[in-house]
C-alpha cells in the first residue's frame, strides 16, 4: 500500500513589527491568507482527500477547512503538529532576546538542532514530536492526506527526509501554503516535492501520476 501526503504550512498571518517570535502564539490567517488557502483549495478540489489532520493552532485549523472545503469540526487537530515552543522567547524581538538573555541567541544559532531557549524546544526535539506523528498517520491511513503544519514542523520532517543537517534546516523554503508531497511507500517515507504553491500543475500532475502507477 502506498499513501500519497500533501503536507502544507498554513497560509499567511499577521507580523508584527518588528519582528517577534511567534512559535506557539495563536494568530488567526489574515485576508491575505484566507485568500491564498481559498485558491489553493480550488486548485486541489479535484483531490480527494481521505483524512484531514492539522496543527492545533487556529492558522493551520483555518488553512485545512479552507483547502479540504470541509468545516472545523472534520479536521483532525494533532498537538504533535503544533509549532515549535519557543519558551521565554516567545512574543520577544530578537533585541529583547539579547537584552534578557545574553548571548543565547547566537548560541541557538550555532547549534539550531539542540539549543532550547528556557522552558522551550530546540528543532531536535521538534522532529522527535512530530516525525514519529507523520510516520504513524501514513502507516495508519489510506490516503490522498491533507496535513496543516507549520514552517518549522515541516522544515524537520523534510530535513529528516532529505537527509540533512538540521543545522540547514533554515535553507529549505516553505512559503505560506506552500506544499510538499511526500509518499509513503514499503514502510518508508519519501519526498516528492518541496513548496509547490498553487498555481502550479506539478502538483496535480504528481498527484495523477501516483494514481496511475
Amino acid at each position: 500500500m502506498q499513501t500519497l501526503i500533501y503536507l502544507l504550512r498554513h497560509g499567511e498571518i499577521d507580523k508584527p513589527v518588528p519582528r517577534r517570535f511567534l512559535g506557539q502564539t495563536d494568530l488567526p490567517l489574515n485576508n491575505k491568507g484566507i485568500r491564498q488557502a481559498m485558491i489553493l483549495g480550488e486548485h486541489l478540489a479535484s483531490i480527494a482527500f481521505t483524512h484531514v489532520f492539522s496543527s492545533p493552532l487556529q492558522r493551520a485549523v483555518q488553512t485545512a477547512a479552507l483547502v479540504s472545503g470541509k468545516n472545523a469540526e472534520s479536521i483532525t487537530p494533532l498537538a504533535a503538529l503544533t509549532e515549535i515552543n519557543l519558551g521565554a522567547w516567545e512574543g520577544l524581538t530578537v533585541e529583547e532576546v539579547r537584552a534578557r538573555f545574553p548571548g543565547a541567541y547566537e548560541q541557538r544559532g550555532l547549534d539550531l538542532e539542540k539549543y532550547r531557549p528556557t522552558g522551550g524546544e530546540s528543532f531536535g526535539d521538534l522532529a522527535a514530536r512530530c516525525f514519529p506523528a507523520l510516520l504513524t498517520l501514513a502507516e495508519n491511513h489510506c490516503g490522498p492526506l491533507l496535513i496543516v503544519a507549520h514552517a518549522g514542523v515541516n522544515r524537520v520532517v523534510l530535513s529528516r527526509l532529505l537527509h540533512q543537517p538540521l543545522q540547514r534546516l533554515l535553507e529549505i523554503p516553505q512559503d505560506y501554503c506552500g506544499v510538499n508531497i511526500l509518499l509513503h511507500v514499503g514502510g518508508h517515507l519519501q519526498v516528492n516535492a518541496v513548496n509547490l504553491g498553487a498555481p502550479c500543475s506539478d502538483l496535480l500532475q504528481l498527484h495523477d501520476n501516483q494514481k496511475n502507477e
